[in-house]
């Protein structure tokens, strides 16, 4: 499941470097500025999340978790709140997927977490 969510982590990385560039370092201008914010850090906080669990870093288990959770509530806001077209569309689509994804996430997270090692920084010893 790291591995896993390490390329789903990476996944976003490159859409949100992409949406990034393709619109000159100013996406998402219909979105309120929060929404616009929170998307735009993804650009570095799917990377860290990526490299930290990638690292079998229990950090990188409880961000990976946030990133995931809080992109899904975030996408959903944006097209089942924000987007007024009618019925199903890509981005509601997109939603579903990631929601599920996330919600897969929640469930790996304890045997993710087990495998992962202590923080080195936080100098607790390890509870295997």
């Amino acid at each position: 499941m790291a591995a896993a969510t390490v390329l789903l982590l990476g996944y976003g990385t490159v859409v949100h470097v992409v949406q990034l560039v393709a619109a000159d370092l100013a996406p998402y201008p219909a979105l309120p500025g929060w929404l616009r914010g929170y998307f735009t850090g993804l650009t570095v906080l799917d990377p860290l999340a990526a490299v930290l669990l990638a690292r079998a870093r229990r950090s990188g288990v409880v961000l990976a978790v946030g990133v995931l959770v809080t992109d899904a509530a975030a996408n959903a806001w944006a097209n089942l709140v924000l987007d007024p077209s009618p019925g199903l569309t890509p981005g509601r689509v997109g939603t579903a997927v990631l929601t599920v994804l996330a919600l897969g996430l929640v469930v790996a997270a304890r045997p993710l977490w087990r495998h992962a090692e202590h923080d080195r920084d936080s100098g607790a010893a390890p509870d295997r």
